[in-house]
């Protein structure tokens, strides 16, 4: 059996457009955060990604078996990885300061390569590799 099938539901029109409404906005959200994450004094509440990242926990549910699944676990995925490696990188800021902000620059920019190619794939309605 392969693995990379993917079962796919029957879902309402208005199920759809609903994960695509919520799609979008948490999309936006963390766009919001990727690009304020470079711009020094810019830097957006930690707020503003734990409501892109609760809307993809909740809603996630809803998107099983649909091409929307692939955008909920992409948009997970990328903001656990670059928590992580924020997390991680945090003591370059209090040992060395340039050092720091470059590592959170190249996290940044991954991070928002992430988006913007998950923000093309949704406008195309196409699923992202999971």
């Amino acid at each position: 059996m392969n693995d990379d099938i993917i079962e796919v539901r029957a879902v309402d029109q208005a199920t759809l457009d609903g994960l695509n409404a919520w799609g979008w906005v948490s999309y936006v959200l963390h766009l919001i955060v990727a690009i304020t994450a470079v711009l020094p004094g810019a830097q957006v509440s930690v707020a503003v990604l734990l409501i892109a990242l609760v809307i993809d926990l909740v809603k996630r549910s809803d998107a099983v078996g649909t091409w929307h699944a692939s955008h909920f676990t992409w948009r997970l995925r990328s903001m656990i990885w670059a928590g992580i490696l924020y997390v991680v990188t945090a003591p370059l800021w209090l040992l060395f300061f340039v050092p720091g902000w470059i590592a959170w620059c190249v996290i940044s920019i991954w991070f928002l390569y992430r988006i913007v190619r998950g923000m093309i794939a949704m406008n195309k309605q196409q699923p992202l590799p999971v």
